[in-house]
């Protein structure tokens, strides 16, 4: 799943490598949610929802925290 966006991180423009790894970890991550809808019988596009936005939310808290202690944040 981190792939592509270690992918992004290497191809991407050095101004536009923060909002690629977060916009392809995003799909990334629908991806998968479809794949384990699939795997298992639920429906693809609402795991694909939940699993986009639970990593979105995730991905912001996890920056907020960073940028609360001084990490080197967006």
């Amino acid at each position: 799943g981190a792939i592509l966006p270690i992918i992004a991180l290497l191809v991407a423009p050095r101004p536009a490598r923060t909002i690629a790894v977060i916009v392809s970890a995003l799909l990334a991550l629908v991806l998968l949610g479809i794949a384990g809808a699939r795997a298992g019988g639920a429906p693809p596009l609402r795991a694909a929802f939940r699993v986009g936005l639970g990593g979105g939310f995730a991905m912001a808290v996890t920056a907020g925290v960073g940028r609360l202690v001084g990490g080197a944040g967006l």
